[in-house]
């Protein structure tokens, strides 16, 4: 009988190379994906769909949840606030949107429930991130324990986080060695056409792609 894994894929590279690592361990593949008034929602979602397709999910997931526009106290999230661009922030920056992965988790915690899946990967990056406090290993950790102190007895999840202490241009390599179709991948925060090239994110991707000595399929303003 196949193992099942619930995969989180927001449509960027360290989402996308989560969910191969779960595929080559052997995995099937439940895809899910959150729609949460981000700025590159449109985006985020089209490079999912390509994401899940090329790890061959049995099933896709693609729920929305408004109510982060209204929450706000994001740049991501609140229009209001302005996408950072002059260079990676020191401590926690404003695109952090308020424990995120933290009610992410518990979606995918209950999807996972609803597969019998073994395993809920997520692809956390902690070293070479932005700075956000629900990216910490020790936090996902304490996440995986709550989640199993509140499901049923015979949901024993291990919440997988392959990523958790590379470096972006390792993510790079790695992606590109297991075949991850980087070129339909999405960081940037700003914009959905071409990529802004000076946001945070844009700037970790294009960071990480250069010290690989790689260079980035996508385009850039």
């Amino acid at each position: 009988m196949k193992k099942t894994a619930v995969c989180i894929i927001s449509g960027g590279m360290d989402s996308a190379l989560s969910a191969k690592i779960a595929e080559r361990e052997g995995y099937e593949i439940v895809a899910l994906h959150f729609n949460y008034g981000q700025r590159t929602e449109e985006k985020e979602l089209a490079c999912f769909r390509k994401v899940a397709a090329s790890v061959n999910a049995s099933e896709s997931y693609e729920i929305d949840l408004p109510f982060f526009e209204q929450i706000g106290a994001s740049a991501l999230t609140d229009k209001n606030i302005e996408v950072p661009t002059t260079g990676i922030e020191e401590g926690v920056p404003v695109t952090y949107v308020p424990f995120r992965n933290g009610i992410f988790l518990s979606i995918a915690a209950a999807v996972a429930e609803k597969h019998g899946a073994e395993a809920l990967y997520i692809g956390v990056v902690e070293e070479d991130s932005s700075g956000y406090p629900d990216c910490r290993e020790s936090y996902i950790k304490k996440m995986q324990e709550a989640i199993n102190f509140g499901t049923k007895e015979e949901t024993r999840l291990e919440i997988k986080m392959p990523l958790v202490t590379l470096k972006k241009s390792q993510i790079v390599q790695k992606s590109l060695d297991l075949g991850v179709p980087l070129k339909d991948t999405w960081s940037c925060y700003k914009s959905e056409d071409l990529a802004c090239g000076v946001c945070d994110s844009c700037r970790l991707r294009l960071r990480g792609f250069e010290q690989a000595g790689e260079l980035d399929p996508i385009a850039y303003a």
